[in-house]
């Protein structure tokens, strides 16, 4: 199945809207009806909610770029045999350590449709270009990714037969150093 993460997202940081699909909301154009049923779940993996870029051993003067998912929230609609539309809104928290270079850092995350509990039945990438302002080690971005279709047999079939889990696209060592539940903040000891 192809088509059921459409490539139209509203970028955060900058707020345009780009994309195939336009730029109009699902919850644009509402229909009175109530849902069919509970919409899918939405929330980020955890061994994927974290990106730690480390230069060398695990030691905080070598920790580059760092990302984290902070919040996934989602709307949808569905109603008499219509398929799901949803839109899902990411909320991310990135740092620059002592090993970064350069003031801008590419990330890559993915939002993909499931069976709840079992097959993916789409995986999409989406590039984030995250630019840290001078003097800045911290900033904060969202992102919208709509026109998430998911379609149904029948009317019988109802959102809580999906989830929509969201995730950065990390390297081997990057998962493995999250699976050992390790992480390194760059405000770590700050004060606000």
């Amino acid at each position: 199945m192809t088509g059921i993460i459409q490539r139209s997202k509203l970028a955060g940081m900058a707020f345009i809207a780009f994309g195939v699909a336009g730029c109009s909301s699902v919850k644009d154009g509402l229909d009175s009806r109530p849902n069919e049923g509970p919409c899918p779940v939405a929330a980020s993996l955890y061994d994927a909610s974290r990106k730690v870029q480390l230069h060398g051993s695990e030691v905080f003067s070598n920790v580059g770029y760092t990302g984290e998912i902070t919040g996934v929230s989602s709307f949808c609609r569905y109603v008499g045999d219509d398929p799901i539309r949803m839109e899902v809104t990411l909320d991310f928290a990135f740092g620059r350590g002592p090993a970064a270079e350069g003031m801008s850092h590419d990330y890559n995350y993915f939002v993909s449709v499931t069976r709840r509990g079992q097959a993916v039945i789409e995986k999409e990438t989406f590039p984030l270009k995250v630019t840290f302002p001078k003097g800045a080690d911290r900033v904060t971005a969202t992102e919208t990714i709509e026109h998430i279709v998911i379609p149904r047999a029948d009317s019988s079939i109802s959102g809580s037969n999906f989830e929509v889990l969201v995730g950065f696209e990390l390297t081997d060592a990057e998962l493995e150093f999250n699976r050992a539940g390790k992480r390194f903040r760059v405000n770590a000891g700050q004060g606000k």
